[in-house]
């Protein structure tokens, strides 16, 4: 999606649809701006009020636009950001199988929500049609945006369209199914990303033996019940730059049965989003590579599926970290864990300035936040605050949770240092503290995406998310390096 802005609609002559958001209480100003054929006599006629997400068409009232329409946002001064998506979703949907470019009169909203209005845009566009024999049909290709002021600018929109573009790769790898999204594939699709951009990006793939060599038998515990071998792919996104890189780790479990624990089969399908870490993680280095943030990241995907076999980890088993300190797995089912723990240990060579996790780790974390935050769990509050402003400015946000010693005594084993699972009381908790075990050397934070990473229901479907976050995160970052705006204002 191509995004634009302009002070005024006579620059977009191009533009098929024009649409003009309206304040409820601010409706007089349009006659003159737009010209409006008996504008008055139509809203008395309709009764349009203007309020949250009404519509009402202008066909032939507009002399430079035939195709018009306003739509309602209610009181903008009392317009909160999560009904942004709401009426971008009504935009995109009345216009997205009709025009290839529109043009958005946004001067009704508050400046400080045009960013996010932008990115909602954006984010609405998306479908997945890519096993469907009856495709979608869009054609919208370019929205441009219009304001008379806006905090807005040609940079930032740039960004946001690479955020759209990152988001939307990410939701794709989320949306494919386990017989084709597998730890290989992953490999592959980091590998042809690297190929795009050859000054940008190189790419080292683990393989098992390599793995066993380096002594990450916790992960092989996970991978060796599958005939898909298990891999572990880095992503270095600007190498020659000198800084300590931000390293972002992504649990990848492309389809979790829940191993010899075995899940409930009622569900089961949408355990091929158990990689959505891992594809947030390639959605952001494609979005690094499409905006070229000044800032050095590598991007690391612990990529396994965990499967029942006569190969597969027994409960009770005890196995060896890359770390040295060994651990019993009580349950087959916290395999997320089991992964991640040799692959943050495999993250200390990069000398990190610090390092996220990314994982749909926990259901107990659903059950603390549902679908609507991400749970944050990290012992550094600096990094906890940047991630939660990032999480707000993006509107894609964060809480914290705690990490905290006094947890750490439920992960206690009788026959090896640390038991795979807690007991049943905070297990998202549990789950990072055991994850903390394994990154005393660096600045770390763990992002718990099991609720937030896909949506259940009539709109199932990968959502990319924290993709948007993290590239706030990044982009602020960035800024210290005085090559690049933030995202937002």
């Amino acid at each position: 999606m191509k995004l634009s802005i302009n002070t005024s609609f006579t620059e977009n002559t191009s533009s098929q649809f024009l649409l003009i958001l309206v304040d409820s209480e601010n409706t007089q100003h349009l006659a003159n701006a737009y010209q409006i054929n008996d504008l008055n006599n139509l809203i008395e006629a309709t009764q349009f009020k203007a309020a949250f997400n009404e519509t009402l068409s202008l066909i032939g009232q507009i002399p430079t636009s035939p195709n018009a329409a306003l739509v309602g946002v209610g009181k903008a001064a009392e317009l909160q950001a999560a009904k942004l998506v709401k009426i971008a979703q009504t935009i995109i949907k009345a216009s997205q199988k009709k025009f290839k470019h529109i043009s958005l009169d946004l001067s009704a909203l508050p400046a400080e929500l045009h960013y996010l209005f932008a990115l909602s845009l954006t984010q609405a566009a998306y479908a997945f049609d890519e096993f469907k024999s009856k495709k979608a049909d869009n054609v919208l290709e370019q929205i441009s945006l219009i304001a008379a002021e806006s905090p807005l600018n040609a940079a930032q929109l740039k960004l946001i369209e690479a955020v759209q573009s990152g988001q939307s790769f990410a939701r794709d790898l989320g949306n494919r199914p386990g017989n084709i999204c597998f730890p290989e594939y992953l490999a592959e699709q980091a590998l042809e990303l690297a190929a795009q951009y050859p000054d940008l990006l190189r790419v080292n793939v683990l393989d098992e033996q390599q793995m066993a060599d380096l002594g990450m038998h916790s992960f092989l515990a996970v991978s060796k019940g599958s005939d898909r071998p298990g891999r572990i792919i880095t992503l270095e996104y600007q190498a020659e730059r000198t800084e300590a890189p931000v390293v972002l780790v992504g649990k990848g479990i492309t389809f979790d049965t829940g191993g010899i624990s075995l899940k409930p089969g009622a569900g089961m399908d949408e355990m091929k989003y158990d990689m959505c870490g891992a594809a947030s993680v390639l959605g952001t280095l494609r979005a690094l590579c499409e905006s070229r943030l000044a800032i050095h990241v590598v991007g690391t995907i612990a990529a396994a599926e965990n499967m029942p076999s006569g190969k597969a980890t027994r409960p009770g088993d005890i196995v060896s970290t890359m770390s040295g300190q060994t651990v019993e797995i009580l349950n087959t089912d916290a395999e997320g864990r089991l992964v991640l723990c040799d692959t943050l240990t495999y993250v200390k060579r990069f000398n990190p300035e610090l390092v996220i996790d990314i994982a749909t780790l926990t259901g107990a974390c659903v059950v603390a936040l549902g679908s609507v935050l991400t749970g944050m769990f990290t012992p550094d509050d600096k990094l906890a605050a940047e991630l939660s402003e990032a999480g707000q400015n993006s509107f894609d946000r964060v809480w914290r949770m705690p990490v905290i010693d006094d947890y750490q005594e439920q992960l206690d084993s009788p026959f090896a240092d640390i038991a795979n699972i807690g007991g049943p009381k905070a297990g998202a908790v549990t789950a990072a503290c055991f994850l903390q075990r394994f990154t005393r050397d660096y600045r770390w934070a763990h992002l718990d995406i099991a609720g937030t990473a896909w949506n259940s229901g009539a709109n199932k479907g990968a959502t990319g998310r924290p993709v948007p976050l993290l590239m706030q995160f990044l982009a602020h970052r960035a800024q210290s390096n005085g090559e690049y705006p933030l995202l937002s204002v």
